[in-house]
């Protein structure tokens, strides 16, 4: 059913198709219809940050920047799901066109920039919260706040969604803000980290509530960049880590229509690259921080080699626009395989 659904929303201008398909979620789950698209999920709680995970299968930020569809798409089976990014005050983002579809190699490219109703409007959606896996609000800074002035921004969301978050995100890889991937690095990552960590001690004191901080970052880092934020998330306690955002590197795609466009490449492009970051961040982490693994998931076997190169849970994004519904179930199915297997060997 997917599939000819897809041929008609790929006829369409990609940003146009994204807004008709989240009202078409969201409108589904009111009227209870999202049972005729979605396939049964293993039942394989997995526990992450403290929290315990229905099935290690989430999907990834940017899908449902405004909570608009959260309920809808959380179920279609995620186990987890999370929304945003949300900045304090509205923003437009990038000038339109801004995201393109190149579906010889299953890839997108966007430079949207942070594009969001606000911090307030999300929250409004997500008091209407229906959904009863785990939810993740994903915060940034806005575009005309300046780098050094950018922890402001991230605790100002964090202090108003905490009351209504499992978890939050702080991205600071997204490559469409001008000088948000700075944040990734050296003292700008530790004041950063300082500042959210404080704040987070003092919200969970306030409401007798941990909510835990996971960070996002970027794949294109070489081992010694990424032992290095390896180090830093260790050094400030960071509860999770996110890998991978979306890449600059658009060489595997240069030669397709659109494959030179500014932005980031998600998608099937990615899965490699993303797999031996988290491979790599593991054995820097040694097990002492939760990854979440991201990028290039399109089928079972590219979920389950994130999770034996060292992620604890995936999330998915291009390969649901791609793919629909049954890349949860397929990916949420060869997890729940491997952690049998994994069991059986452990006996």
């Amino acid at each position: 059913m997917y599939q000819h659904l897809r041929k008609a929303l790929f006829a369409l201008d990609p940003e146009r198709s994204h807004h008709l398909s989240m009202d078409a979620i969201g409108a589904a789950e009111r009227l209870g219809l999202m049972s005729l698209f979605s396939k049964s999920v293993p039942d394989d709680p997995v526990e992450l940050m403290g929290l315990t995970l229905p099935n290690p299968v989430g999907l990834a930020a940017g899908l449902d920047k405004n909570a608009q569809a959260f309920n809808g798409l959380g179920a279609l089976g995620f186990g987890f799901v999370e929304v945003g990014t949300v900045t304090p005050r509205p923003q437009p983002g990038n000038p339109q066109p801004r995201i393109f579809r190149l579906p010889e190699a299953e890839a997108i490219i966007n430079r949207m920039g942070f594009n969001n109703e606000g911090v307030d409007y999300l929250l409004e959606r997500v008091k209407r919260r229906r959904y009863s896996g785990v939810l993740g609000i994903n915060v940034g800074k806005n575009f005309d706040t300046p780098v050094e002035k950018a922890a402001d921004d991230y605790c100002i969301c964090m202090e108003k969604v905490y009351a209504y978050a499992d978890y939050i995100t702080a991205n600071v890889s997204s490559p469409n803000t001008k000088g948000l991937r700075d944040l990734q690095f050296g003292d700008s990552l530790s004041q950063l980290l300082n500042a959210l960590k404080e704040k987070q001690a003092r919200l969970a004191a306030e409401q007798d509530r941990y909510v835990p901080l996971a960070v996002k970052i970027a794949p294109d880092m070489d081992d010694d960049a990424i032992a290095q934020v390896a180090k830093t998330l260790q050094e400030h306690e960071i509860d999770g880590v996110i890998a991978t955002n979306t890449t600059i590197d658009k060489t595997s795609v240069e030669n397709l229509e659109h494959g030179a466009e500014q932005g980031g490449l998600s998608g099937r492009p990615l899965r490699d690259r993303s797999t031996e970051v988290i491979r790599t961040l593991h054995s820097a982490l040694n097990g002492s921080i939760p990854i979440i693994g991201v990028g290039g998931i399109f089928d079972g076997e590219s979920a389950a080699e994130k999770i034996r190169a060292g992620a604890t849970a995936v999330q998915i994004y291009s390969g649901f626009i791609y793919r629909g519904p049954d890349v949860i179930h397929e990916a949420a199915a060869a997890i729940a395989d491997l952690h049998k297997a994994r069991m059986i060997e452990q006996r």
